[in-house]
């Protein structure tokens, strides 16, 4: 399931370039820059039923922010709110998204300890400067689960050795929609071969719009993207 407690976003690095919720904004007559706290969907993870069970089923996993990122600045005055939510819920397991990386350390709770069970934290990391600007920091973190989003891949990237047990896996993906940018499957098989030396999960979850292998350029449509994937059979399970 999905939680938006808040929408809208300010792009930040090169991966926000073709953002997929400005895109729907557009369609909308909306402005993707402009940033709001939900209405109905702000409390979604406390709301209940008519018969007193919250909507959503305990062990659910959650996905929080997708139309934003949960670490924006903007977002600081409703994030003590949230954070009290997934505390209440900590049968919920939440996946939190960010590139804001920088952010994080200054913007958990105060009984954060070493990290909450029931929190996931990602950090996108979509070519080789935005992996040496956000790894460090987001090692540094005191956090019981971390994974790493290269989505959308736009380089070849290298982690120069420091993937190990702390992070779980790595999700690469390539890029969609009209204005999407080649995705290399060169550059998926070193984040591949980099998962494995570490003995860390990887998931090839889609190939994106254009997908280059063996230096043929394919033009994937947006339904087979993650089935193309799945094709290839090279994901780590861990």
């Amino acid at each position: 399931d999905i939680w938006n407690p808040w929408h809208g976003c300010v792009k930040c690095s090169e991966g926000c370039q073709n953002c997929y919720m400005y895109f729907l904004d557009r369609m909308r007559d909306q402005n993707g820059a402009e940033i709001y706290k939900t209405k109905s969907g702000f409390s979604y993870p406390l709301q209940k039923d008519r018969t007193g069970h919250y909507k959503i089923q305990s062990g659910e996993q959650i996905r929080v922010c997708m139309t934003s990122d949960f670490f924006l600045d903007s977002a600081d005055v409703w994030r003590d709110e949230a954070w009290d939510m997934i505390r209440q819920r900590s049968d919920l397991p939440f996946t939190i998204i960010t590139k804001r990386v920088l952010r994080i350390k200054d913007c958990l709770p105060s009984d954060w300890g070493d990290g909450w069970d029931n929190v996931c934290i990602c950090a996108t990391m979509e070519n080789q400067a935005r992996a040496d600007e956000r790894l460090g920091e987001f090692l540094a973190l005191p956090l019981k689960h971390r994974r790493i989003i290269c989505e959308p891949c736009l380089s070849k990237i290298d982690f120069h050795g420091k993937l190990d047990g702390r992070i779980s896996g790595i999700t690469v993906g390539g890029e969609s929609g009209p204005n999407a940018r080649i995705c290399d499957f060169e550059w998926i098989l070193y984040l591949r071969e980099q998962c494995e030396r570490a003995g860390i999960g990887f998931h090839f979850k889609q190939t994106g719009a254009k997908f280059l292998k063996d230096g043929h350029l394919y033009r994937i449509a947006r339904k087979n993207q993650r089935s193309r994937a799945r094709r290839a059979g090279i994901n780590i399970d861990k």
